[in-house]
């Protein structure tokens, strides 16, 4: 596993600086690729903080290859809105906000957070709705040569996708509802163990469906080593299946973020 192919996710990592600072001390770590969930409060920000966002990637010579879609407000625990009837329209007003900064910046990785249940709501109709706004969401950012990506998390009892296996149903779900490809698996091996799933079986059946990889040790979704997630055998395994894509740093440090890069020399 070529070291060059990790990447930043600088919403979990240096978030002990200004978020328009991490581009720079990513670099400064030794890195060239990053990747954010959204990094504004709302769908639509200003044009003015979109502008501050490319410039600070733009002049720390990092290049983004991963970006979240609005998600809702993650740190009070919601995981996505686009299966939400009344807010399934802030993640459509997003598509193309999220599509310049990605024109813009060279990224091509786009992850739709799906949503939570909601107490009252039916859940085929929370599923009809995620269907047509991931629809959209491919259509979109195909523009740009783009692939939406769904997650598997880890966490939150009411969030439905929590196998690989209720990932690619829902890949699969919209790839025949759009009549498109451009949708594929985030393979998260930290949520996938934390969740008792078993990464290998993804690997063997339906490697060609995955998008992107993201990594933290289970349990405590600390840095590589700190917990029980053999990293060696899924890196081997990453290549074996013909995986040339970018690989997320998505862990809590222990301490400062410039020391928890350790685990990649050993």
């Amino acid at each position: 596993m070529r070291t060059d192919r990790f990447d930043v996710n600088l919403s979990i990592l240096f978030t002990e600086l200004d978020l328009l600072e991490r581009p720079a001390a990513a670099k400064a770590a030794g890195f060239d690729k990053v990747e954010f969930w959204w990094p504004f409060d709302t769908p639509v920000p200003a044009e003015a903080e979109v502008e501050k966002f490319i410039r600070a990637i733009d002049d720390a010579g990092v290049s983004l290859v991963g970006l979240n879609f609005f998600g809702g407000d993650l740190a009070a625990g919601e995981r996505g809105v686009l299966s939400d009837p009344d807010r399934s329209g802030q993640f459509a007003a997003n598509i193309d906000v999220l599509c310049e900064i990605g024109e813009r910046l060279g990224c091509r990785a786009f992850n739709a957070l799906y949503g939570n249940r909601i107490d009252g709501v039916d859940p085929r109709v929370q599923d009809e709705i995620a269907t047509e706004n991931l629809v959209r969401a491919a259509r979109g950012v195909a523009r740009i040569g783009g692939t939406v990506l769904v997650e598997p998390v880890s966490g939150i009892p009411a969030h439905p996708l929590r196998t690989a296996a209720d990932g690619l149903a829902v890949v699969d779900r919209v790839r025949e509802a759009g009549g498109l490809d451009d949708i594929r698996l985030l393979f998260d091996v930290y949520h996938l163990v934390t969740n008792g799933d078993d990464p290998d079986v993804v690997l063997d059946e339906r490697p060609e469906a995955i998008g992107h990889v993201q990594i933290a040790d289970s349990p405590g979704r600390g840095e590589p080593g700190t917990g029980s997630i053999d990293f060696a055998h899924y890196f081997t395994r990453l290549d074996e299946v013909g995986y040339t894509g970018h690989i997320g740093l998505e862990y809590r440090p222990g301490g400062a973020s410039t020391d928890a890069f350790g685990w990649i020399s050993r």
